[in-house]
């Protein structure tokens, strides 16, 4: 599955400026399957730390952290 999650990662590159390779996970988050064992891989990796808060930050960090907060039990 990491590898399907991998393929599925774009990279534009010289965006938003030349050097820079932004990475689209937008086909990542329409694969039903992929978003749920990213979120459920990331979920397992939070739990062993005990975190206090859990943050999403820019505009792609919300799409993880609060089902990543649900499944901690934060509901």
């Amino acid at each position: 599955m990491i590898k399907r999650i991998k393929s599925k990662i774009l990279e534009v590159k010289d965006f938003p400026k030349p050097g820079v390779g932004f990475k689209d996970i937008t086909p990542v988050v329409r694969d039903a399957e992929c978003y749920k064992y990213a979120v459920d891989r990331i979920a397992a990796w939070a739990k062993k730390k005990r975190p206090q808060v859990i943050a999403g930050i820019e505009s792609r960090g919300f799409l993880f952290a609060a089902p990543v907060a649900r499944k901690l039990g934060w509901d």
